[in-house]
């Protein structure tokens, strides 16, 4: 009989709400057990990440490392924004006018031949053209694309000191002016150093951009991982 009672204590013991609440949290050791497993995971995936960001820079450096970028170009002073997808140019023309060209990195593309049969494609870079006359003239503004041999004018509109309207009259396309019209717009800024000849250079130049910004960014995505 004794021996029954002691069974059925025992029994009651185990079902007491201090042992189902063990039960119910693991020890310290099964705790610290999973926790040094997802550490290392955690590890195992960092380094793999790092391992392929250092070859892949090591790469960039010694097969196909970005030059030097110019400082200057058709009497243009070149005003790199490192770490953002655009950069200036800008320059004098005469006594009275500055010249401000912001230039956006690739931004498009089409298809190298017509029928598009081709893998190759034709690269786009945006332009925004501002001629100023002394503080209160006003702004031409142009804007415009450059492609690997060619710079065309998509629109032509005049800004007031400067500001945007908030629905200001933007023109028509330009290819809707007349012939004359747009030849003499062409003129106009080809005297100013907006020509073909730039739309070549330029695609040079965000190339070159786009490998530093391209090792920029890894070096940045290597260096969060590793603190």
């Amino acid at each position: 009989m004794a021996c029954v009672f002691q069974r059925a204590r025992r029994t009651l013991s185990l079902l007491s709400p201090k042992f189902l609440l063990q039960s119910r949290n693991p020890t310290p050791t099964r705790n610290h057990s999973r926790n040094y497993i997802a550490e290392m995971r955690k590890s195992a995936f960092e380094s793999n990440i790092l391992r392929i960001l250092r070859t892949e820079m090591q790469y960039q450096h010694e097969y196909a490392p970005p030059k030097q970028p110019e400082k200057e170009v058709n009497s243009f002073t070149i005003v790199d924004r490192p770490g953002e997808q655009w950069f200036r140019l800008r320059r004098k023309y005469g006594e009275k006018e500055d010249i401000k060209v912001e230039v956006t990195m690739f931004d498009g593309a089409v298809p190298a031949s017509k029928s598009g049969e081709s893998n190759e494609v034709r690269l786009h870079i945006s332009l925004i053209v501002d001629v100023v006359k002394g503080e209160d003239g006003g702004v031409l503004q142009f804007i415009c694309s450059a492609w690997p041999d060619s710079l065309e004018i998509q629109k032509v509109f005049m800004l007031k000191n400067r500001q945007l309207r908030a629905k200001p009259y933007m023109g028509p396309d330009f290819v809707e002016l007349d012939d004359e019209l747009q030849e003499a717009m062409r003129e106009f800024l080809e005297e100013r150093g907006l020509n073909d000849e730039l739309a070549v250079f330029l695609h040079e130049y965000v190339t070159n951009k786009d490998k530093t910004e391209l090792i920029r960014w890894m070096g940045n995505v290597k260096s969060f991982i590793e603190k």
